[in-house]
């Protein structure tokens, strides 16, 4: 391929109204590039600090073909005279779709010189066309008897990548790539909101939507919501032709590119055009993708099935196609990237078993990691696959068991299995706790972590399967401190016959004589404490003071310890551990304070995600029992405690 250098460029203050020139863009299957007719009307300055931008009018047969400017023609590299203008950006909407807006070329490059501090931080990106000249070197100087520097070059290759050979990192491509991180997602989307509202006010839209392809209709909604882009933002229309990788690929001005965060059986993206190259370089799009700054996304390359004419929101209709690169720079003014650098990835693998329809279906996944979006989109992936096999949203009851592979926990990897139920939609509370997992991550305040990958398991069947505890009774009612004794516990699962489990349960080792009051509960029913039942009352979310002092590490230990649904927990209950008056009065001050804070961070942060959030109970004094229903309820028992009880 040969390299294309960046043409001469027209300054902002160089265009004049009258000016005339020709926009370069691909408007159907063939792929190829054309050109239509463009005036230039004048400059309009949005003020100080932003982003001037040139009025245009297009004409010409390929315009009036497709019934105006559209999404996804936005990048289209504008010239006069031969030298670059900018790009096509805007329409005025609601309005003629022949007028448009180019942000200026000069206001573009500057995103080619932005820090770039992505991808950095614990593996270094790789550049696979120069690794592939570099091998054709090799090849050549062993063939002229080179060996001893052709095994040096190698050594050092597999020293930068952790001692694999090159040849297995270019096969397995993304997914062997570890993940990098940046900052929080709620706050960026409600700034990335607040950033685009003047742009909309003026009625300057870009001519593009997000796209989420291998999504059915709930899927799309689920998305969309955990993401907070609302239903405006996130479309359907385009696709995606399987995410493979082209090591070998190459773009020009005109040429249709894709900029995704997610690639293989569900892709979210978005298509638009390149607007300039140099060398290796690549400038496209002329506003925005999700508007983040420095960023880790996949650059693909794109093909256009056709156009789709409408006065306010006309659209060239494209398909995602191969990995190609990596998109460095979301801007104002447009996207930066780099073909054949790629981005480091979370790969995620789903597979789904419906039991009732006697379906089963794997998925796989790669998410370009970026920390703001990671933990809605595994969860959303993971909830598409569970909608997309059962075909339904009925009454359902499901279990669901996940892997992360993270150095966020001390032994490499987080595992949790739960079981859920249901009326309407058992998926979207069954990937709860996979998005507070990866949540917990991402927002881990002393270091970034990485994650290597994420595998969810998932068994559905339709119907409901809970029981209710009915008995609990203990073999022996008078017992020591440490003994440990048995307790028949007998279930009505729903629809079904009662069943009676023998659950062992031993006194904990301090306990003072006296009554021990228990309580036997389904591992979902959490204990209400005083924190709690003020946390009910007041609306606000309170955290202990020793909550706070907790590292992601304590926390996901936390997560993993929760009672799981399908479990029958016994421990003391609230009546064997009575607060002091002093206690008290710390847990009203800790809340109260705690209320103060909620309130004053609402006022600041007008909008927030929120999570599953689930106390793990202490493992002093408690039993589990995995049984295969939900367990939802709790009943009492009591013991009596005496050290001089015989055994």
């Amino acid at each position: 391929m040969t390299a294309l250098a960046m043409p001469a460029i027209w300054q902002t203050d160089e265009i004049v109204p009258g000016m005339s020139g020709s926009a370069y863009t691909v408007v159907d299957a063939s792929g190829d590039i054309r050109d239509f007719h463009v005036d230039i009307v004048g400059t309009l300055e949005n003020g100080k600090g932003t982003t001037p931008m040139i009025m245009a009018k297009a004409s010409g047969p390929v315009v009036e073909e497709t019934g105006g400017i559209l999404q996804g023609m936005s990048g289209s590299p504008v010239y006069v005279d031969g030298k670059l203008v900018g790009a096509v950006a805007a329409g005025l909407k609601e309005m003629t779709p022949y007028t448009f807006f180019i942000t200026p070329i000069e206001e573009m490059l500057p995103l080619w010189s932005m820090p770039d501090t992505k991808n950095k931080t614990h593996i270094q990106t790789f550049d696979l066309k120069k690794y592939l000249k570099d091998k054709e070197k090799q090849q050549a100087k062993e063939t002229n008897g080179g060996k001893e520097a052709v095994a040096e070059e190698a050594a050092e290759a597999e020293r930068v990548h952790h001692e694999e050979k090159f040849e297995d990192v270019i096969a397995e491509a993304l997914a062997s790539l570890p993940a990098h991180h940046s900052s929080i997602a709620a706050d960026a989307v409600a700034q990335n909101a607040a950033r685009m509202e003047g742009r909309r006010a003026t009625g300057l839209a870009p001519k593009q939507q997000l796209f989420a392809a291998g999504f059915d209709t709930a899927g799309m909604k689920f998305l969309s919501k955990s993401l907070g882009l609302g239903s405006a933002h996130l479309t359907s229309v385009g696709g995606a032709e399987g995410a493979g990788t082209d090591y070998h690929a190459s773009l020009a001005p005109g040429s249709a590119v894709g900029v995704a965060i997610v690639c293989g059986d569900f892709t979210v993206g978005a298509t638009g055009t390149v607007t300039a190259m140099d060398g290796n370089k690549v400038l496209a799009f002329g506003h925005p993708f999700l508007h983040k700054g420095n960023v880790n996304y996949f650059m693909t390359d794109a093909t256009v099935v056709g156009t789709i004419a409408g006065q306010s929101n006309g659209m060239k209709i494209a398909n995602v196609g191969n990995i190609i690169g990596r998109i460095n720079q979301d801007r104002e003014t447009g996207v930066a990237g780099i073909l054949g650098e790629f981005p480091s990835v979370v790969p995620v693998k789903i597979h789904v078993k419906d039991a009732s329809l006697g379906r089963e279906e794997s998925y796989g996944a790669r998410i370009a990691y970026d920390e703001d979006y990671l933990a809605q989109l595994s969860a959303g992936i993971a909830y598409a696959a569970m909608s997309k096999t059962s075909d339904s949203l009925g009454e359902s009851t499901a279990e669901l068991a996940f892997t992360v592979r993270t150095n966020a926990v001390s032994d490499g990897k987080f595992v949790r299995k739960n079981m859920f139920y249901n009326t309407t939609d058992v998926g979207q509370i069954a990937v709860g706790e996979l998005m507070q997992a990866m949540a917990l991550i991402c927002a881990d305040p002393d270091k970034e972590a990485d994650i290597i990958d994420v595998n969810v398991d998932v068994n559905v069947e339709a119907g409901r399967r809970t029981a209710t505890l009915v008995s609990a009774v203990p073999d022996k009612t008078t017992v020591r401190p440490g003994e440990t004794i048995n307790i028949k516990t007998t279930i009505k699962p729903y629809r079904r016959e009662k069943e009676t489990l023998v659950i062992p349960y031993t006194v904990p080792e301090a306990q003072p004589d006296g009554t021990l009051s228990l309580d036997v509960r389904g591992g979902g029913m959490i204990p209400v404490t005083p924190l709690m039942l003020l946390q009910q009352t007041t609306g606000a979310a309170l955290q202990s003071e020793a909550d706070k002092a907790q590292t992601t590490a304590d926390k996901l230990k936390a997560l993993a310890e929760t009672g799981r649904n399908n479990e029958i927990i016994i421990a003391p209950g609230a009546a064997a551990q009575p607060l002091t008056e002093k206690e008290q009065a710390r847990v009203l001050r800790e809340a109260s304070a705690a209320a103060k804070r909620a309130a004053e961070a609402a006022k600041s942060k007008p909008h927030k995600v929120d999570f599953l959030k689930k106390d793990a109970p202490k493992a002093d004094g408690q039993s589990k029992f995995e049984t295969r229903y939900i367990i939802d309820n709790v009943i009492h028992t009591t013991l009596k405690v005496d050290h001089t009880a015989k055994g």
